[in-house]
């Protein structure tokens, strides 16, 4: 689902991204942990084309997002960002529309669905994350662990194929935590590819298929391992 070769990332004269090879197959649940500043959230926002990137390749879904410094077209960036969720630290949902509003604006502006089309499949999605009784109502109503499912369903909405997540658990308190864990883990039974950046190594532990350490903009490859049982 994503293929990263010798990616590389400047501001300025900084160099965040220092030749990052990476790769995430179908169905797995990749995490990226490490210090802050080593380039992790660079990387995840490379990849959903927040930021430019100098020189080296993106492939996601076998579709060439950039290579050796020229983007996709307009348009075959537009294709290829439709298989790509984001998921963000702070939630980003609109605070004046409802959860259900949230969940299909995306989908009637962009995807081109009509309201009913989108509102059948937004209740869908909310019966899976366990919100359908806050289909009406608005984010200041809802807990923290209540706003992280409504932002990973509006990003479900568009039927990514790779999901990404930037410190999903930051915001939460430690007992909720587990509540996304088992989101996550049960999008990857389905198929979805899934890149999770995060400080919090017990989280990490319990979703991942595989971690992988980043510092100083390159992928520590000594400290990559396989977990062998996600408690």
């Amino acid at each position: 689902m994503l293929k990263i070769r010798n990616l590389y990332k400047s501001f300025g004269k900084v160099e965040v991204l220092k030749g990052v090879d990476l790769d995430v197959v179908e169905g797995e649940i990749l995490v990226i942990v490490g210090p802050s500043g080593g380039g992790k959230t660079t990387l995840l926002r490379s990849i959903n084309c927040l930021e430019r990137c100098e020189a080296g390749s993106i492939v996601i879904n076998g579709k060439e997002l950039f290579k050796d410094g020229h983007y996709a077209s307009k348009k075959e960036l537009t294709a290829i960002r439709k298989d790509i969720g984001l998921v963000f630290q702070g939630f980003n949902l609109f605070p004046h529309r409802t959860v259900l509003e949230n969940i299909i604006e995306a989908p009637t502006r962009v995807l081109g669905k009509t309201k009913k089309e989108a509102t059948e499949s937004a209740l869908e999605i909310l019966g899976f994350l366990g919100l359908t009784d806050k289909a009406n109502n608005y984010p200041f109503e809802l807990s923290g662990g209540q706003k992280q499912r409504a932002a990973i369903g509006r990003a479900l909405a568009m039927d990514p194929k790779l999901m990404c997540f930037d410190e999903p658990t930051s915001a939460l308190d430690p007992s909720l935590t587990d509540d996304v864990a088992n989101v996550i883990k049960s999008l990857s039974t389905q198929g979805m590819a899934m890149l999770i950046i995060t400080h919090d190594m017990d989280f990490a532990k319990k979703v991942a298929d595989r971690i992988v350490s980043m510092n100083n903009g390159i992928i520590l490859e000594q400290h990559i391992y396989e977990v062998a049982e996600n408690d």
